[in-house]
């Protein structure tokens, strides 16, 4: 299943041996740029994925253009995630739970750094991936918190914060190195999550604005 979002990035480009290229080329750039970072040439996605550098050139006009793809297409599983989990579980915590691993596998830490770089915040797919992403995360915390399973002073920031640090080193080689760790620590993480909670947190429960305005 396609969010509304990804399938209006792709409504431009029907062909199937197009789109094929396309997707190669996102997800070979996602590989790459968990293991070494944003900034690895152009080329080298092209070579990865397969494609000739026009190929890749055709389809993003540069760098960033492929970035914000890469970010957009993450968001694009998130949410997809977030919604079969709210579909297929009536246990609220589950749910997020589920949504936890999900972020995980998908590897946000490498992509943090990305989302805060400089290419357009505003650009409407990036924009439109967001809201829905951060709109459906939140859903699942609320039903969590609603059932009473969810301590009531954490924020979607919250969760987002601690799966990156969680998941990291955010980019590089090393970070295949400690995926068998990544798992029981979430869960160690989520464990602390559940109502009711053993002590005061400081502050407030952080939003999503709040990291972005950090």
């Amino acid at each position: 299943m396609q969010t509304a979002t990804a399938v209006q990035r792709k409504a431009a480009r029907p062909r199937a041996d197009a789109l094929r290229n396309r997707e190669r080329i996102v997800n070979a750039a996602r590989e790459i740029f968990v293991e070494h970072g944003s900034d690895v040439p152009l080329d080298d996605i092209a070579r990865r994925a397969g494609v000739g550098n026009a190929t890749l050139y055709r389809n993003f006009p540069d760098r960033d253009a492929l970035v914000r793809e890469v970010v957009c297409s993450v968001m694009d599983r998130m949410a997809q995630a977030a919604e079969q989990a709210l579909a297929e579980t009536g246990d609220a915590f589950e749910a997020l739970e589920r949504l936890v691993h999900v972020a995980a596998d998908e590897r946000i830490s490498a992509l943090c750094p990305m989302v805060s770089s400089a290419f357009d915040q505003s650009h409407p797919d990036l924009k439109a991936a967001r809201e829905r992403t951060e709109g459906l995360v939140d859903e699942v915390m609320d039903r969590a918190r609603t059932a009473g399973q969810l301590r009531p002073d954490v924020g979607v920031g919250d969760v987002m914060v601690a799966v990156a640090q969680l998941s990291r080193p955010p980019a590089g080689l090393g970070c295949l190195k400690v995926d068998r760790f990544v798992h029981r620590h979430l869960q160690l993480f989520l464990d602390g999550l559940r109502a009711p909670a053993r002590s005061a947190l400081p502050g407030a429960a952080t939003t999503m604005e709040d990291l972005r305005q950090a």
